[in-house]
């Protein structure tokens, strides 16, 4: 099992200092991303992503696993898995599809699952297996009674869930985001580790918004006992990812990046017992 860290939040950094960064905290290495505002520029993906795991290689990071934007069979798509391939890496994270409002589920549904079928052939051809990433909020995939729905039929070593307790904590608190894993247990391939807390605002005309913004692992809303219990139940044996989202108006603070990596060192040092290091 490869336990890395996303290298969305270290943009400031190069790969390599990202890298080492990640390596100084005890990772094995960076889930890389390859999608636009990212590490490597999908455009760039068959100069720049070779280059990038050769230098990473050297100082002894892994590379298991990056971040996409694809959503569909493209050039993009042919460039970045045919990529993987020469380098090695297994999987990739794909896009996100949003959601359009009620009334429009099925419909949708039928999209993305005639979308998969285009990337299906390419992904068995090149050996990469493609996951579906679980966000809450407007995401077709918020929901993993709905990845499920994606992933019927799917040949398992094309297509893969990345689960995200955090994310399926915010969407189902109590025992939904268990019975999502439940239902997805067969296709976890890799699995984020964030976590949230509410946040109540009060508003001008008296009503209140709850916002689940990003907060540090020992304190959050995550049960992580029990995402690591339904983890050993299955014999989980793929990619952790810590996102260390701290920065914006989406975390329960704005850290800069030495806040952030130390902030991600307790993080790490918090769930080590789980992780059997």
């Amino acid at each position: 099992m490869d336990v890395v860290m996303f290298s969305k939040h270290l943009q400031s950094l190069s790969i390599v200092e990202a890298a080492r960064a990640a390596l100084a905290i005890g990772f094995d290495g960076l889930d890389l991303t390859v999608r636009p505002g990212g590490h490597i520029p999908p455009d760039r993906v068959r100069q720049e992503l070779p280059r990038a795991v050769e230098a990473l290689e050297r100082i002894g990071a892994r590379v298991p696993m990056v971040t996409t934007a694809i959503t569909d069979r493209d050039e993009i798509a042919e460039a970045t898995f045919s990529t993987l391939q020469e380098v090695g890496i297994r999987y990739a994270k794909l896009g996100y599809w949003r959601y359009r409002g009620f009334g429009h589920l099925r419909e949708q549904v039928q999209e993305v699952r005639a979308a998969l079928a285009r990337l299906e052939p390419l992904l068995l051809e090149t050996g990469v297996t493609a996951c579906l990433h679980i966000h809450s909020g407007d995401d077709l995939t918020a929901s993993a009674h709905v990845v499920a729905q994606l992933l019927e039929g799917r040949d398992p070593r094309a297509f893969g869930a990345y689960v995200d307790p955090g994310h399926m904590t915010v969407e189902g608190g109590k025992s939904g985001w268990k019975i999502g894993m439940d239902a997805l247990k067969d296709w976890i391939r890799l699995v984020a580790i964030k976590s949230f807390a509410w946040y109540k605002e009060d508003l001008p005309d008296g009503t209140a918004r709850w916002t689940a913004k990003l907060y540090p692992l020992r304190g959050g809303i995550v049960r992580w006992n029990e995402v690591f219990e339904c983890l050993r139940a299955i014999r989980f044996d793929g990619v952790i990812s810590f996102h260390s989202e701290y920065q914006g108006a989406g975390s329960w603070k704005d850290l800069s990046v030495s806040e952030l990596l130390e902030q991600t060192r307790e993080d790490y040092e918090y769930l080590r017992p789980y992780l059997g290091r």
